[in-house]
């Protein structure tokens, strides 16, 4: 990886974990914040899938360190831009890369995060008690991402960041 592209990274990490600090609701038990999967998707489309996941660790590191995340910001964002990634790389279609968000940080990170719960977290709740509020968060913020990613991609600034 060279300079550019890692500025740019911390870029989107900074904004995903600025962007918790001012878009977020509530969601059943939770509070959503769909800045993070909104970022996860862009980056996802624009710089590939393992700048993607860094970023959301990175996002997600400094959220649970400045108390704007809990500890299931770490799969429930990772995940989702895993698999939007690789879904994008494969198949070069934005809606692709929306769906990974929404299949990989709402329903297989909400079902990851039973048993990553149990243990860093002492509870014992069921895939449904997350399931609905990361639902919510990751449908809306992949749909946000989809868009932005789509008029980024258009732009001057978006081709010469997926040339990075």
């Amino acid at each position: 990886m060279n300079v550019k592209k890692l500025s740019i990274m911390a870029l989107f990490a900074a904004l995903a974990v600025a962007g918790s600090v001012f878009v977020s609701f509530p969601a059943g038990i939770a509070r959503a914040y769909p800045i993070q999967h909104a970022v996860n998707v862009a980056a996802a489309v624009l710089l590939g899938p393992v700048p993607a996941v860094l970023i959301a660790f990175v996002a997600a590191v400094v959220r649970i360190l400045t108390g704007t995340g809990s500890l299931l910001a770490l799969p429930g964002s990772m995940i989702g831009a895993a698999l939007a990634g690789l879904l994008y790389a494969r198949v070069n279609k934005i809606g692709v890369a929306v769906m990974g968000e929404m299949i990989g940080s709402g329903l297989i990170a909400s079902l990851v995060a039973v048993p990553y719960a149990a243990v860093l977290m002492g509870t014992s709740v069921g895939a449904f008690f997350f399931m609905p509020p990361f639902l919510v968060s990751s449908v809306s913020g992949a749909l946000l991402g989809g868009f932005l990613a789509a008029r980024l991609q258009g732009l001057p600034v978006g081709r010469r960041l997926k040339a990075l």
